[in-house]
């Protein structure tokens, strides 16, 4: 039987088993549903080992000591922490609650590192208190973690954000170049205070060729900062470690080309003739490349492979060489296969020009991130399991419960070739990261969206949904 809904240029989803099972029990879809409400979020962490397996696997063929941090903003839940400690991961906070609750389920302080965009006061004691390492962004950050280690004026671990100062690196906001760093080091009201233990770099993208060039700005860097006194013991690269959610490139890059060709206004791909930040037929920047050809460990192989500018060490070597250990922040790439979303229709109707619509119990933040689009085809599950008889097949749109024109789940268009109606499931592949939790909002006072977990074969609730945030 063909699938019961697909893009009208179909991009067909990469599955896990877990998922498959999932979405073939309708009567337990339903079940969950009726318990736990719509939208809800399931989570099964078994693919977290294997991914992780490829990345540490890559590193050891390079003989390089490597350790991966889990980046807690990709996935809110519990149980996402424990799955990378069982693995020996590390995990990597943005703010005092995460941190607080990565400390009471045990994460060791020395497996944690705090990479918060902005750090409150609150969230700068607690990582002092426990002896967790702080990434530091800035000289205000230096001015306040000086304040608040108060009279004892003990060392605090801390790791220093690198901006690039190569032209060949794209501009950041975050971080400061190595010079300004130096200085800021040795000003006196700095002495004794800050123990430099690493040097960390946030860079956008998923370029490898930048990533080998920006270490080996880095470990330049920790030279500088070891003739200062300082015991650099790592480089921390930070996330965007690909992945691709699709197995297909023709599909992609064939939705590209079909939206290129496109005339003005019209909508048999997307919504109000969307183009989703594209200007030509290549795949938009505004959107997660959801395709990707080299990922997680091959991608990790090409950088540590990448040689110096003299051609005469490589990344690899020249870690080895100072024995400095690289680390990294990966989100979406561990929590790939880990989670999926189910969102239940409540209405069918047309729109004031008969376009069709479909209703779900979710708003468009509940399956999004910052891309323009989740650009990956959701399984439609039928209410009793089959074709209701006499539907008719439609082609339309999923809206959402904000009352805006443009609340649209997804922008795409789909087509329905057994129909759908209310009561139907639909299923959203693979969104346990950032896809759920990054962007969720409770505007107009709806629920968030709850989160199991799987546990011996059970669906149990997480627990996070529990945790009040004072």
């Amino acid at each position: 039987m063909p699938p019961m809904m697909h893009g009208t240029m179909p991009l067909t989803a990469r599955t896990e088993q877990w998922m498959e099972q999932l979405v073939e029990n309708p009567q337990l879809c339903q079940e969950l549903i009726r318990d736990y409400g719509s939208p809800l979020n399931l989570h099964d962490y078994g693919a977290m080992a294997r991914n992780i397996a490829e990345l540490r696997e890559a590193a050891t063929g390079h003989g390089i000591d490597f350790q991966i941090y889990l980046a807690r903003k990709a996935n809110k839940t519990l149980g996402a922490i424990d799955a990378a400690r069982a693995e020996g991961c590390g995990v990597d906070v943005a703010s005092f609650h995460e941190l607080e609750q990565c400390l009471q389920r045990g994460v060791a302080p020395e497996s944690l590192i705090v990479t918060a965009a902005v750090k409150s006061r609150a969230l700068l004691q607690l990582a002092v208190e426990n002896r967790v390492v702080l990434s530091l962004d800035n000289a205000d950050e230096v001015h306040e973690l000086g304040e608040v280690a108060g009279a004892s004026r003990a060392p605090v671990q801390v790791a220093v954000r690198l901006a690039s100062g190569n032209p060949r690196i794209p501009v950041t906001r975050f971080g400061l170049k190595a010079a300004q760093w130096l200085e800021v080091l040795a000003q006196p009201e700095n002495s004794g205070l800050l123990e430099v233990v690493g040097v960390h770099f946030h860079l956008n993208g998923y370029s490898a060729e930048q990533r080998a060039m920006l270490i080996q700005e880095s470990l330049e860097f920790a030279d500088a900062l070891r003739s200062q006194g300082h015991a650099v013991e790592f480089v921390d690269m930070g996330g965007g470690i690909p992945m691709s959610y699709l197995p297909e490139a023709q599909q992609w890059n064939g939705f590209w080309q079909a939206l290129a060709g496109l005339p003005a206004g019209d909508e048999s791909l997307t919504w109000k003739s969307d183009r989703l930040g594209a200007t030509g037929t290549q795949p938009s920047t505004a959107v997660y490349p959801y395709h990707q050809e080299v990922i997680r460990g091959p991608w990790l192989h090409g950088i540590l492979a990448a040689r110096s500018a003299d051609g005469t060490r490589s990344v690899a070597q020249m870690l080895r060489e100072r024995g400095i250990q690289l680390r990294c922040e990966p989100g979406r790439s561990l929590l790939d296969g880990c989670g999926l979303t189910l969102a239940e229709v409540a209405f069918t109707k047309q729109r004031s020009d008969a376009v069709a619509l479909v209703g779900l119990h979710m708003n468009r933040t509940q399956c999004r991130s910052t891309s323009a689009d989740f650009l990956v085809d959701p399984i439609l599950i039928k209410a009793g399991g089959q074709p209701a008889a006499g539907t008719v097949a439609q082609s339309g749109f999923l809206v959402g419960a904000y009352c805006i024109e443009e609340e649209l789940i997804l922008r795409r268009r789909f087509e329905f070739p057994h129909g759908v109606g209310r009561g139907d499931i639909v299923a959203f592949l693979n969104t346990g990261g950032y896809l759920m939790h990054i962007i969720e909002s409770a505007s107009h006072q709806l629920p968030l969206a709850k989160n199991l977990r799987r546990e011996q074969g059970r669906w149990v609730p997480d627990g996070i949904d529990e945790v009040h945030l004072g």
